[in-house]
């Protein structure tokens, strides 16, 4: 399963979403964790639920391979429900426990917040598929260069957001691995009180964060070989370029806002 997680993954394609310039696609996930609030009844987030779909066909994936490898937040999708299930008063009682209660209101309020978080984590997921992290980095750079005036460091502190996102999936992988080795060795984690377990990960935590610090200075190393030295008179093999289809890209994504807007009222 960890092998499978998507976060910080890139899939080389030629989709159209691929052919966006990076800081369109960031601008345009910015602007739809806002327009995402907007809907607040069932049509509304049907809407939402089409065009998301409809960005992930463009951009040449699968919805059933974007739900296989974003298994692992279930899991709080999951607890979010149960909370809002449980805690939001309203309506009508559907179910009388006693000592607690399940209203209409809160049925409700839960599926909503979770189609919320569904549809915010797939669109930034499809951010990070269809963009490398060397794109990711420079739009990020170009998107904060103002900050620059006020000696804010934009490009170092948008190469540690790019190498911090770009190791997630390598360490997701070298904590599968280790798991299978010492699952080979007789090691257990998943029987036993939850003492025995929290123990039975110690053997996992100290070589993954021994792999993860001798990764991190060999990096380190290998950037300070090439003379690395941060923005100073650092030149740009690939410079982005706005086209027309960035403009139109955006347009639509406000339009959609607007729509969303109008269905609200």
């Amino acid at each position: 399963m960890l092998s499978s997680m998507l976060l910080g993954r890139y899939i080389p394609g030629n989709s159209i979403v691929h052919k966006l310039d990076p800081r369109a696609k960031l601008i345009s996930v910015l602007l739809f964790m806002i327009i995402v609030f907007f809907a607040n009844h069932w049509v509304g987030y049907g809407l939402l639920i089409l065009f998301v779909l409809s960005v992930t066909k463009l951009a040449g994936l699968s919805i059933r391979f974007l739900f296989n490898g974003l298994k692992l937040i279930f899991i709080l999708l999951i607890f979010t429900f149960l909370m809002h299930l449980f805690l939001t008063k309203g309506g009508t009682v559907l179910i009388d426990g006693g000592f607690f209660t399940i209203e209409s209101e809160g049925l409700i309020t839960g599926i909503y917040i979770t189609i919320r978080l569904v549809l915010l984590v797939i669109i930034t997921t499809l951010m990070t598929l269809t963009t490398s992290p060397i794109e990711l980095t420079d739009a990020i750079e170009k998107l904060c260069k103002p900050l620059k005036s006020i000696k804010v460091p934009v490009h170092e502190i948008a190469m540690m957001m790019s190498i911090s996102l770009r190791f997630i999936p390598t360490l997701m992988d070298e904590t599968e691995k280790i798991i299978k080795a010492q699952s080979a060795r007789g090691s257990t984690f998943m029987t036993g009180s939850l003492i025995k377990r929290i123990n039975a990960l110690v053997p996992i935590f100290i070589p993954l964060f021994m792999s993860a610090f001798k990764r991190a200075e060999e990096m380190a190393v290998a950037m300070e070989v090439r003379g690395y030295q941060g923005d100073a008179g650092r030149t740009h093999y690939r410079v982005l370029s706005w086209k027309n289809r960035d403009t139109i890209a955006l347009i639509v994504l406000l339009l959609f806002g607007a729509l969303l807007l109008f269905v609200r009222q």
